[in-house]
This record gives C-alpha cells, sequence and structure tokens, in this order.
C-alpha cells in the first residue's frame, strides 16, 4: 500500500478532514522530520497539556506559505479545537507504526497533505459580504476576486466564468415574468444550438471574461439571424470588446455592459432603491444563483454564502 493509500485510509478512520485537523496534521508532520522518529505524544504537548505544541495560526501559515498558499487555513491555527489533543495522538500512532516500517518519506507525506488543504479551499463556498457602507458594485466585485482567487489555485478550472454566468442569470430571473433557460457553464453555444448564453425575446446575451475575435463572429451571426447581441463581461473585458467590435466595424450593432454595473443597477431597481429593498435583492439573488448551479453545475463549492 503506498503512502497515499494508507493516509487516505487513516483520514477516513479517524475523520481528520477539518481544518483544525488540518492544521496538526501539517505541525505534526513538521515535527517528525526535525525531530526524529518515532515520536512521543507526551512531548508533543505545552507544559499545560492542553494543547499541540507549536500548533498556531503563524506556524501553519508559514508552512503553507512554502507551498504557495497565501489563504489562511484557521485564524487560530487549530490551537483552540478540542479534538487537536486528540487528532495529534492518532496521527503519532499513525507515523510511528509507518516509521517502523522503513524511514519515512516527509516531504511525499506533507505534500499530500497540502493536496488537502487546496481541497478544503476549493470545497467552501463563496460568501457574499452586504456591507451597506460599500456599493453595491463594491459587494458583486468582491464575489468576482474570491472565485479569482480560488481559479488561481486550481490550474485549468474557470470560476470566474462560471459565477459570473450564473450570477447575471439569476439576475435576469429576477428581473424577468418567467425564468429563462439555464446551461452548465462549460456547455458551449454552439453545441447547444443556442444563440447566445441567454436568449430573452430577440437578445442574444453573451457572458464571458475574456472576448475574443470568435465571439465577435457569434455576435455578426446573431445579427444575421435577426437578433440582438449584447456582451456583459468584465471591466478589463469591455474594453477589450469594444475593441474587437470596433476592429470588425460592428462597435454600433452590439451594446457592451460591465457586469459589476449591469447587476448592481438591476438590484437598486428591483429593491426599489430602498436599504432594505437592497439587501433583500441581494439575498434574492443568491438564491436563485444557488437554484441554478445546483440544478446547472456538479461543483457545490460554487454556491455562495450571505453572510450575517
Amino acid at each position: 500500500m503506498t503512502y497515499n493509500e494508507k493516509l487516505k485510509e487513516f483520514v477516513h478512520k479517524n475523520r481528520m478532514k477539518g481544518k483544525g485537523s488540518l492544521c496538526v496534521a501539517l505541525v505534526v508532520t513538521r515535527h517528525g522530520k526535525k525531530l526524529g522518529m518515532p515520536l512521543g505524544p507526551e512531548a508533543l504537548l505545552t507544559d499545560r497539556g492542553g494543547q499541540v505544541m507549536g500548533l498556531g495560526k503563524s506556524a501553519v501559515q508559514s508552512i503553507l506559505k512554502e507551498h504557495g498558499i497565501d489563504r489562511v487555513l484557521a485564524e487560530e491555527g487549530g490551537r483552540t479545537s478540542r479534538g487537536s489533543v486528540g487528532d495529534m495522538r492518532n496521527y503519532v500512532a499513525f507515523l510511528n507504526e509507518l516509521h517502523a516500517s522503513g524511514p519515512i518519506d516527509f516531504e511525499q507525506v506533507e505534500a499530500w497533505w497540502i493536496e488537502r488543504v487546496r481541497e478544503f479551499f476549493l470545497g467552501k463556498p463563496f460568501v457574499l459580504r452586504f456591507d451597506a457602507s460599500k456599493s453595491l458594485r463594491a459587494v458583486i466585485r468582491d464575489l468576482l476576486l474570491q472565485a479569482e482567487k480560488r481559479q488561481a489555485q486550481a490550474n485549468g478550472s474557470t470560476f470566474v466564468g462560471t459565477v459570473l454566468q450564473h450570477l447575471v442569470g439569476a439576475k435576469l430571473n429576477l428581473l424577468l415574468d418567467s425564468p429563462i433557460e439555464h446551461h452548465g457553464a462549460n456547455v458551449a453555444d454552439d453545441v447547444s444550438g443556442r444563440e447566445g448564453d441567454f436568449t430573452v425575446e430577440d437578445v442574444a446575451i453573451h457572458v464571458t471574461t475574456s472576448p475574443s475575435e470568435a465571439l465577435i463572429r457569434k455576435c455578426r451571426r446573431n445579427l444575421d439571424n435577426g437578433m440582438k447581441p449584447v456582451i456583459i463581461t468584465t471591466y478589463r473585458g469591455a474594453v477589450l470588446a469594444e475593441g474587437l467590435a470596433e476592429q470588425a466595424d460592428m462597435a454600433d450593432r452590439l451594446d457592451v455592459f460591465e457586469a459589476e454595473q449591469f447587476i448592481a443597477g438591476n438590484l437598486y431597481e428591483i429593491g426599489k432603491f430602498a436599504r432594505i429593498g437592497r439587501r433583500t435583492t441581494a439575498e434574492r439573488l443568491i438564491a436563485e444563483y444557488n437554484a441554478i448551479v445546483d440544478e446547472c453545475e456538479t461543483d457545490p463549492s460554487l454556491r455562495i454564502d450571505v453572510a450575517r
């Protein structure tokens, strides 16, 4: 059985999956590497005996930083978790058993735990922080920045585009009398035979973070088919889309909207510009968004929680 298989079996048996348990695993792995094996569980307790030696935010974040992770795993580094000592004892017993079969490759073991940390971050939903002192554009921007950070840590993923598409879809659901048709973010228009990501009356709506010449050609086909093309994109994307439309001599034939403004504007209108109405509408937007994610996507970490 490989290290990976043994570690996976250990985690399943001892349920060491939470952020506190991950902190313990990282710190104790370092203890094993620095102090040598076998480890004595009593020697890894503080003088008071109620906490794991060296377990704290700074130690954990230092390890994560070595692996290119800047996000905070736990504000107290797992120190306040009641199960930390128990996790430490179980993990020490596991490492000692592993050591009995030969020298441990701690670099490989630590790398395995780091991947579990990455999975933990990817598994958490995004959070809408509705701060009345901030503009609605800033609230929407914060969501997109969360998606951007997650995307940077997961090669090949398109979190920003997916979140943006379903936020726009949720906004359209709130605005229109009847819900529109939604699709997974990775379902191409050409494959499904759609004019765009959304079709409302004679309007073909394209949601993208990276406007391209191919998208402009789609817009031209929309026009040829009697449709009105609309591009909804990021601030940087809007500048690019307008430039591409100008080059294709289509600047006056399609509309380009910056996403934050497109969504925020309707939150004001639907909420009738009232303070309570804005928050209520924002919560309705997120409820619609989560329903779309549940229906169209397989990744539950795309959901958004509303901070209270």
